[in-house]
């Protein structure tokens, strides 16, 4: 048997696909017999659009590929091919799309419709001159129609061809409406591929019947749709394969796109998420059919991690772990940091870390981190049921930035319950927030995806529900088969009013502006905490705190603290300090800039300093009586330069 699984556009092309990867390894290892080989169309396409227009670039790509996916624009490209109609709803794309993506995106985004179908062709024919047996496709965010306008064309040049789709835009109900509606798809595999996939494989080589194979979309002997049922557990972390990216890295070398990018390694530690289990995330449907979490053995990840670094000698890795399983940050980390290997990740943790288990991160090469912070308000993230306050979101940011890991979060709005307040308060204290990592973007209001609490609960705030515009304007279904298909769906707005997004998105454009040029630190000398701040909404450059109570309440506030839950503290080392006092002290301090309030809680917002100055100034001031000549050149001019 051969087997060619495709990877279409518009999936990374600075990342290898993680599900094919599996998959080969599944089939090569699983499948006596039968020999997997993975076509990179997504990097084919970079190719042949660049030899057709030299103005294509990088940024063109992942604008299809994820900056435009609530859009659909990505997707809306290849509807063209899919329907064989190079002009395609194009005036329907334009007017709902034509004022948000603006004039220049609009005309390349209707010429690359027009020539889609040309490129889906190539790709059809040189799958077919392969002579497989069997072809795969993955689909996940905007690959869709292009899968499935591949799919179509195969089918119309070699009809004995068995096509298969699966991947993300497949699970659950999508997978049945794929089958459903596009016939040129002979099956969907449901959930987890790695598993039922084989087993279709070993199947069709074998004729035998296809009942068992879990959650597979199959057609009767009179042409209709039937799904079995799919698998009621998940698969256990041993059976999780690593992937072979056999051929990727050749061929990204070989690509045009080579230039643009440099290439990662995809690695998977565990599935599903362990906070979810508990409290699902209101608004997230990432886990679709199983929110059950699992991961590898650390030694196991770890073998895989430095096995795969070695193999292609890439350092840089996306673990796609919806969450950091916590137990990796006792074992499996460690071993990173011991093994030698300078390695760059990116990973997705909880808010909540504290700051030593952000340096082990952060001396484990986890340059990048993903702590879904969403919001900084109480209120808001209690709505989201995400388990942290807006003062321990701020003292990620804080501690995130002392640990020298960049720090990638998103500001959503739109939940039922929030109000102005929610948002006004945190508004006006963004200014004090400016030398920390901003969110990506502005505030976007959130999209109910499928598989979430509001989706499948419309007593939550949400029951109108309608598949978003964009799947409207690309496919031709009926709104029923479009309700099944669709991942995201358009609702009528809840929460706050637009006034109140415009005030809070002009104060995240001022941060991200201001970012790079700002600074807040601090540096704890014992009897005294120095700081220096360079923020464009305040102006003062250097501050001491040199009374023992607010040196003591500044070093409590490292963590969140309640105005009484400081003052009783304090009161414990310092008898005569006073809750007034404290509450005078932390209303200066948040008018400087220095403290976050939210909910009731303080923060402070100052990185600690690795400041050679500031320490050798220290050192200067105790032997002051040995070598005051020393002290007198080099001191004050220190003090002066880290206020600059």
């Amino acid at each position: 048997m051969r087997v060619t699984l495709v990877n279409m556009p518009w999936a990374p092309i600075d990342l290898p696909s993680l599900a094919l990867g599996i998959l080969k390894r599944s089939i090569d290892e699983g499948v006596p017999g039968a020999h997997a080989d993975v076509l990179h169309a997504n990097i084919d396409y970079v190719d042949w659009i660049t030899e057709r227009r030299d103005d294509f670039s990088l940024a063109d790509y992942e604008y299809y590929s994820l900056a435009s996916y609530f859009l659909g624009c990505g997707d809306w490209v290849f509807s063209s091919a899919l329907y064989d109609d190079d002009a395609w709803r194009v005036t329907e794309f334009a007017d709902a799309m034509g004022q948000k993506i603006g004039a220049r995106r609009l005309e390349t985004t209707v010429q690359l419709h027009a020539s889609a179908t040309a490129f889906i062709r190539t790709v059809a024919e040189r799958i077919v001159a392969a002579e497989p047996d069997v072809v795969g496709f993955t689909s996940t965010f905007q690959q869709n129609t292009a899968a499935l306008a591949a799919a179509k064309y195969v089918k119309r040049l070699n009809p004995a061809i068995k096509t298969v789709m699966g991947g993300a835009n497949c699970d659950g109900k999508q997978g049945e409406a794929v089958h459903r509606n596009f016939p040129f798809v002979d099956y969907v595999v449901r959930g987890e591929g790695e598993e039922s996939f084989p087993a279709l494989v070993n199947a069709l080589r074998d004729g035998s019947g296809l009942d068992a194979v879990t959650g597979l979309c199959r057609r009767d002997a009179d042409g209709g749709s039937h799904a079995n049922p799919m698998s009621t557990r998940p698969l256990p972390p041993a059976a999780i394969l690593p992937p072979d990216y056999t051929g990727y890295f050749e061929r990204l070398a070989a690509s045009a796109a080579h230039a643009w990018v440099e290439p990662k390694l995809v690695v998977e530690g565990a599935r599903g998420c362990w906070w979810g289990e508990k409290h699902h995330c209101t608004f997230c449907g990432l886990n679709g059919s199983f929110m059950q979490f699992r991961s590898k053995n650390p030694t196991v990840f770890f073998e895989e991690i430095v096995g795969l670094a070695a193999r292609h000698r890439v350092l840089d890795m996306y673990v796609v772990d919806n969450i950091l399983d916590m137990g990796y940050v006792k074992s499996l980390l460690p071993r990173i940091i011991d093994s030698g290997y300078d390695l760059r990740l990116h990973y997705e943790i909880k808010a909540n870390m504290r700051s030593g288990q952000l340096q082990t991160l952060a001396d484990a090469g986890l340059i990048y981190v993903q702590p879904g912070i969403e919001s900084l308000s109480s209120k808001v993230l209690g709505l989201m049921d995400k388990g942290v306050t807006g003062c321990q979101n701020v003292r990620m940011l804080r501690d995130g930035a002392a640990a020298g890991l960049s720090v990638a979060w998103n500001y959503l709005h739109g939940f039922p319950g929030e109000e102005a307040a929610d948002y006004d308060d945190i508004t006006c204290q963004l200014p004090a927030l400016e030398h920390l990592n901003p969110p990506v973007d502005q505030s976007a209001r959130i999209a109910i995806e499928r598989f979430s609490p509001y989706f499948n609960n419309p007593g939550m705030g949400f029951s109108d529900l309608r598949p978003a515009e964009p799947y409207r304007i690309t496919y031709d279904l009926p709104e029923a088969e479009m309700f099944d298909l669709a991942y995201v769906f358009d609702v009528p707005p809840r929460g706050v009013g637009e006034d109140v997004v415009r005030r809070l998105n002009d104060a995240l454009t001022a941060w991200k502006g201001a970012y790079a040029a700002s600074r807040l630190t601090h540096c704890d000398l014992g009897e005294r905490i120095v700081l220096v701040s360079r923020r464009r909404g305040f102006d003062w450059r250097t501050l001491e705190l040199t009374d023992p109570v607010d040196v003591a309440l500044f070093r409590l506030l490292d963590q969140p603290h309640t105005l009484v839950a400081a003052a009783r503290k304090l009161r414990e080392e310092h008898p005569g300090s006073d809750a007034g006092t404290i509450e005078a002290t932390l209303r200066r301090w948040r008018e400087l800039g220095l403290v976050f309030a939210d909910g009731g809680q303080y923060v402070h917002v100052a990185p600690p300093a690795v400041n050679e100055e500031l320490l050798r100034l220290d050192h200067m001031r105790r032997t002051e009586a040995e070598d005051a000549a020393e002290d007198a050149t080099e001191t004050e001019p220190a003090l002066q330069s880290t206020g600059a």
